[in-house]
């Protein structure tokens, strides 16, 4: 049996994964990556610290022998999507990686983004001209790489000078790996320069290059997804104690490589990750999109296809906060300095109370929200609190609000795919909890499968892509190397109190997005 060593790089940090071509995950290793956050909206990572621990997780899961090296025959790589990392002549970050939290690029899109007359923050005819070619247009929230860049070159002139090549994360890793400058399919999308209507040739569009305010010889030369784009450098070859024959190949940004190990491969087949943000994702057979619902379908790693993703901006995110900033926050009040396995105590705790959460609603919006609606002063809060309710009820009804901001993505989801949907399968961290799973089956109405493994989707993906890229595998049979740990029915029951939560989740919404706007429309995603 032939392995990949699949790289799974998120903002928590980076996993190193041995997986065979058939997607079964032999062994993985993780380590964290630190996240500086600034209070004028910025969010950075260290590049080098990505490399570093890809170098040191791949090291000790290789030096395991789970597998003999000697049948590890590719490496490839998921990562975060949306980062902008500026690099010199020499490959080297001229600065820390920009992530895709960080807003502060937004006051320099308005000059790619606006006019004399705006819709919605846009120029209609430029507007336009990005949904016509790309199928999208730059988040007026400053959170993609056409904002980052421009943020570089106004407040960091020098190192715009300096800049050979603007990289996303993936294509940092690639570059290290090979000593190539290139961008997949997916990776460049969110730089909004390409022309995606051909899904099997997607290329530079020189109307969007020129209007992009960024120079041309900074932007890589792009790839397929299941391009193998070279060999392992020697010197990184022998620190890893592989061949120097491995093969490189291009991979994928996260929600590409999850709806690849997702095992929904097929048309109109959906799938749900939950991770700190989550999506709905979908492959379809078309170029569209949706702009009141802020959802697209774009180029990704099946060939010919588009990928419609609906993303929801933190998922995950809010347990973490839930955590970090409540329950155990660093304070006098802090009991248990070191508390295990805390979301499985979550789970029981939100297990044994009423669906419904007696009465209480958690809005997720905690940094602000992408679809269905694109709004970056919204926050999260916990509504109809009593003397009577107590933190049970506030914990389950952040997994109900998430699960609930979801049933409002659905809607202009299915409409988009033109049908209504049978089954979901559900990945990634949070999937690996099976009262989140039943209570996303009684919200959405719909049968939730949980795959196998959840939380190794990327990995999964990665291999998977890898696969293709080898000829081992064509992705009309990744489905039938995807296994389940569970079905969730949706529960009768629980119907009535769901559908009164959800008509009030979306009311609150619209009533209050005012507010927010007054209180927060200065600092957006800060």
């Amino acid at each position: 049996m032939e392995y990949v060593l699949a790289i799974d790089l998120g903002t928590s940090g980076c996993k190193a994964a041995l997986v065979s071509v058939h997607g079964q995950v032999a062994a993985w290793e993780f380590e964290a990556v630190q996240t500086h956050l600034f209070p004028n909206g910025g969010a950075e990572q260290d590049a080098q610290d990505w490399w570093s621990a890809l170098l040191r997780v791949s090291k000790t899961l290789i030096a395991r022998a789970v597998v003999p090296a000697t049948q590890i025959t590719a490496v490839c790589c998921s990562t975060q999507g949306e980062c902008t990392v500026p690099v010199d002549h020499d490959g080297r970050p001229l600065m820390r990686a920009i992530l895709w939290m960080d807003s502060r690029g937004r006051e320099h899109l308005k000059t790619l983004t606006g006019g004399p007359i705006t819709v919605a923050g846009y120029h209609p005819w430029r507007l336009w001209r990005w949904i016509r070619l790309t199928g999208g247009a730059p988040s007026i929230t400053g959170k993609d790489p056409a904002a980052h860049m421009l943020y570089i070159k106004h407040e960091h002139p020098d190192f715009y000078a300096r800049t050979h090549k603007f990289l996303n994360a993936l294509d940092y890793l690639n570059l290290r790996l090979t000593g190539r400058y290139v961008a997949t399919y997916d990776s460049i999308l969110t730089s909004w320069v390409t022309d995606n209507r051909d899904a099997s040739n997607v290329a530079y569009s020189e109307t969007l290059l020129d209007a992009s305010g960024i120079a041309r010889e900074k932007f890589p030369e792009i790839v397929k997804c299941t391009e193998v784009i070279g060999t392992l450098r020697p010197e990184v070859a022998a620190e890893l104690g592989l061949g120097s024959a491995v093969a490189v190949v291009a991979g994928a940004i996260d929600n590409t490589a999850a709806a690849i190990g997702s095992g929904a491969v097929r048309d109109y087949e959906a799938h749900l990750y939950l991770g700190t943000s989550s999506w709905l994702g979908a492959h379809v057979p078309f170029k569209k999109t949706d702009i009141l619902s802020s959802m697209a379908s774009v180029p990704c790693a099946v060939p010919g296809r588009y990928l419609l993703t609906a993303l929801q901006a933190t998922a995950g995110g809010n347990l973490t906060f839930l955590r970090d900033r409540v329950l155990y926050h660093q304070d006098e009040l802090l009991q248990e300095e070191q508390v295990p396995d805390v979301y499985q105590v979550m789970d029981r705790i939100a297990e044994r109370t009423p669906a419904g959460s007696n009465g209480v609603i958690y809005t997720p919006w905690i940094y602000g929200e992408r679809a269905p609606v694109e709004d970056a002063t919204v926050r999260a809060a916990i509504y109809n609190l009593s003397l009577q309710n107590s933190r049970a009820d506030i914990i389950r009804a952040v997994l109900e609000g998430v699960a609930l901001n979801t049933r409002w993505l659905l809607q202009p989801f299915e409409k988009f795919l033109g049908r209504a949907l049978d089954r979901i399968n559900i990945v990634g961290g949070g999937a690996r909890s099976s009262v989140w799973c039943q209570i996303f089956a009684d919200v959405l109405n719909r049968r939730v499968c949980q795959v196998d493994a959840p939380i190794q989707v990327n990995a999964r993906g990665a291999a998977f892509i890898a696969a293709v890229a080898l000829g081992r595998l064509s992705f009309d049979e990744v489905p039938a190397h995807t296994t389940y740990q569970r079905e969730y029915e949706p529960t009768a029951a629980h119907r009535g109190v769901y559908d009164t939560s959800f008509a009030e989740f979306v009311n609150i919404y619209h009533r209050n997005k005012a507010i927010y706007r007054r209180l927060n429309g200065r600092r957006g995603f800060q």
